[in-house]
């Protein structure tokens, strides 16, 4: 195989006129949304299928640059540092015809930053949210914060008024199991609406014929349906056989047939996520391993001798098929922050991981469970089978316990598992977003993906200075300083840097976008 990468540009999807028709797009993939809710759960699968239908007010295009959506200009105020003022776009409706203004904008922007949002890191610096008039927004944060606006990139707009009508004010719980209105149903400004959704089984989107960008994109698609297919095999096959034209992840064992099949492609690049595995570090004892009266994975001898037992090469070549780059810190490439020394930090040493462990008095290891995706990440089950075998070898026995995302990502949100694999991807491009949603200990603000247990006082202040240090020299200092303390303590074990590979009709040309989030208002259909 050959395959085509395609670097990041401001190219966008092109045409193919062999899709099902000259106007629908069928899409698969291997997870679902798992709410309709814009801000419960900060998920990919489930942000890019909202793209399609709700919008922020500033967006990063296939290029990863951040262009106007709901708002055309943005700017720190000139009379206070402390605010930022974004100018709203005229004419905009929502999909139901309601008017769209800056009351709508506050109600989601303060909706997001409640209790049981998962975007309430990113607001975490605001202190208020202003509507001078309707055209324009008024964000006051704690300090001037240098990087607003990369914070606002997915954080999508609601219609305050069909909120209230359907009791959806609240963000729904979705950890808790909650079931609303909003989590079902969607009114947004988007390219498309949403015309039915049978989660798990398929999701039909129309072009939005009053949308405001009509003669900005081309908008060519007039239906979009999605359908989660979560085996490999019957995937790959929709996508052989005609009955999608557009799967966001091929399997890597089928990269070879998918690219040499006349009529269909792979394009590949690199995507900013790391896989990872998590570790329940601050509790004094865990509940899923054998240990009696204390918990193994607070020694961080322990979590350096497991972190020096896996052989990121070896699942790069056989998991992944070269489909992968090992990663020693849980930040991408693409971000402020990461270091190309600490990301070549982890190297596989059975001998002195044995060590390790016999001097934190675990020489004759101990049994946990490990819990594992079936269905989120590139081949996630099959990493995490790799990663028995290899702990194995340093007398760690692991149960694995392997499921849907929609049951694995509760278990992490609530602190209900001691040893966890997670993927991470960056939209802001800094390192301030992986430390207020990874490092910084759980609370009403901050940490709510981080069940490691760790909260480290000290750290947490210096992470939230970050928000205001407009000194950027300084506040890359502050983030080089953070990162050599998550090292030191092992509080995550970096598995690599996940690759894309989309495949699709090969009359449709693509930029692979790196966070995997495709916006289908730029298709073109020729």
């Amino acid at each position: 195989m050959k395959p085509q990468i395609v670097l990041l540009s401001a190219a966008v999807l092109l045409s193919s006129t062999a899709l099902a028709s000259a106007e629908t797009l069928r899409w698969a993939r291997a997870g679902d949304s798992l709410t309709m809710d814009p801000h419960a759960q900060n998920e990919g699968p489930t942000g890019a299928l909202n793209h399609q239908i709700m919008e922020p007010l500033v967006i990063r295009d296939h290029s990863g640059t951040i262009v106007p959506a709901l708002a055309t200009e943005w700017s720190p105020s000139a009379d206070d540092p402390n605010v930022w003022i974004f100018k709203l776009r005229e004419g905009v409706t929502f999909h139901d015809g309601a008017a769209f203004d800056s009351s709508d904008v506050k109600f989601s922007l303060e909706r997001a930053m409640s209790a049981d949002s998962d975007f309430k890191e990113l607001l975490a610096s605001v202190k208020e949210v202003r509507a001078p008039d309707s055209l324009t927004i008024e964000i006051v944060t704690d300090g001037p914060n240098p990087i607003m606006p990369s914070n606002l990139t997915n954080m999508f707009i609601m219609d305050r008024e069909w909120a209230e009508a359907n009791n959806a004010t609240k963000v729904q719980d979705y950890e808790g199991g909650e079931d609303t209105f909003a989590a079902k149903n969607a009114n947004g400004t988007g390219p498309f609406k949403l015309i039915s959704r049978e989660p798990d089984v398929k999701t039909v989107l129309q072009a939005n014929e009053n949308y405001w960008g009509n003669d900005e994109f081309p908008l060519d698609v007039t239906e979009i349906i999605f359908t989660p297919i979560q085996n490999p095999a019957t995937r790959v096959a929709a996508l052989l056989s005609g009955e999608v034209d557009f799967i966001q992840d091929v399997p890597v064992q089928d990269l070879d047939r998918v690219e040499n099949t006349e009529g269909l492609d792979v394009r590949t690049a690199p995507q900013n996520r790391v896989i990872f595995f998590g570790l329940n570090s601050g509790a004094d004892d865990i509940a899923n391993d054998n240990v009696e009266g204390k918990n193994p994975l607070a020694d961080v001898r322990v979590r350096q001798a497991m972190n020096k037992a896996i052989n990121r090469e070896a699942i790069q070549q056989v998991v992944m098929r070269g489909q992968s780059a090992p990663a020693g810190m849980i930040a991408p490439p693409f971000v402020n922050g990461w270091d190309k020394e600490m990301d070549a930090s982890s190297v596989t040493d059975i001998e002195g991981a044995k060590a390790l462990m016999a001097e934190a008095g675990y020489g004759d290891g101990f049994s946990i469970q490990l819990d594992c995706p079936n269905d989120r990440y590139v081949n996630d089950e099959g990493i995490c089978q790799a990663t028995v075998g290899m702990l194995a070898q340093i007398g760690i026995t692991v149960n694995l316990d392997a499921k849907p995302k929609a049951q694995h990502f509760p278990l992490i949100n609530t602190q209900e598992t001691d040893f966890y694999m997670l993927g991470w991807g960056v939209p802001t491009y800094d390192s301030e977003y992986i430390f207020n949603f990874l490092v910084h200990g759980k609370d009403e603000k901050y940490g709510s993906w981080n069940a490691t247990g760790y909260d480290n006082a000290d750290l947490n202040a210096k992470i939230e200075g970050l928000a205001s240090n407009t000194d950027l020299a300084a506040r890359n200092a502050d983030i080089a300083e953070i990162w050599k303390v998550v090292q030191d303590e092992a509080l995550y074990i970096p598995i690599h840097h996940q690759v894309l590979n989309w495949g699709m009709k090969s009359n449709i040309d693509t930029v692979v976008e790196a966070e995997d989030s495709p916006k289908f208002k730029y298709i073109k259909l020729n």
